[in-house]
């Protein structure tokens, strides 16, 4: 990448590598293993799925046709994503290690969504069922 009035252009030389630098540097272990809190004589370590990936692309030449203004060369492209969901905390007191796992209520939530929207179905269709044998 070169820098031109503080804004980044992609460079065949450069073809997204600080994209991809930057992508490495946030999948790393201390995005799962949080920084530790102690409290007395209790320390959380906090613990996350941390899950992403990165790509880039260049590109060269000319295609399409000139009478149409079409063509030409150069390219570029590059780009990364991370999702952090937490998992739980390890509770470290003196010589005890403990898991303690963490409560995703959206999870929750939808599960029981989808539960009570298949309840919901079967009940109709066992209903429906039930009238055409009458």
């Amino acid at each position: 990448m070169s820098e031109t009035n503080g804004t980044s252009r992609a460079t065949p030389q450069g073809r997204g590598s600080d994209a991809l630098r930057t992508a490495s540097d946030l999948l790393t272990v201390r995005r799962a293993f949080g920084e530790p809190i102690t409290e007395g004589s209790v320390t959380l370590v906090p613990v996350a799925r941390v899950t992403g990936g990165s790509g880039a692309g260049w590109g060269t030449g000319t295609i399409g046709e000139a009478d149409r203004g079409e063509g030409a060369g150069e390219g570029g492209g590059g780009g990364y994503g991370v999702h952090v969901r937490p998992l739980g905390a390890y509770v470290v007191d003196g010589a005890r290690v403990t898991w303690q796992p963490a409560l995703d209520l959206g999870r929750v939530i939808l599960g029981g969504q989808v539960v009570g929207a298949v309840a919901l179905v079967a009940f109709a269709w066992a209903w429906r069922v039930r009238r055409r044998t009458r």
